[in-house]
């Protein structure tokens, strides 16, 4: 768990120096590797939620998750546009 709150940390970084697409906007992200696809994708549209609410986004339009297999388990990553 703490993995993925500095995953969603450092995409939050990465995000804020990089995205600003129309106006203030941002592509946020959470990432998440569980055991179970539909845990990971929860797990990781959670982390992305958190992203957004920490830092006073509004999500706007439609999450974008992708997923693959991992070593153990699977790996989704969940995109987003945010907003100030």
């Amino acid at each position: 768990m703490r993995s993925l709150v500095l995953t969603a940390a450092i995409l939050g970084a990465a995000a804020i120096s990089t995205g600003a697409q129309a106006g203030s906007c941002v592509k946020a992200g959470g990432e998440a590797t569980m055991l179970t696809e539909d845990l990971a994708q929860f797990m990781a549209n959670a982390a992305l939620n958190n992203q957004i609410k920490a830092n006073g986004w509004t999500a706007s339009g439609q999450v974008t998750m992708k997923c693959e297999a991992a070593t153990i388990g699977t790996h989704c990553v969940a995109h987003q546009k945010a907003c100030k």
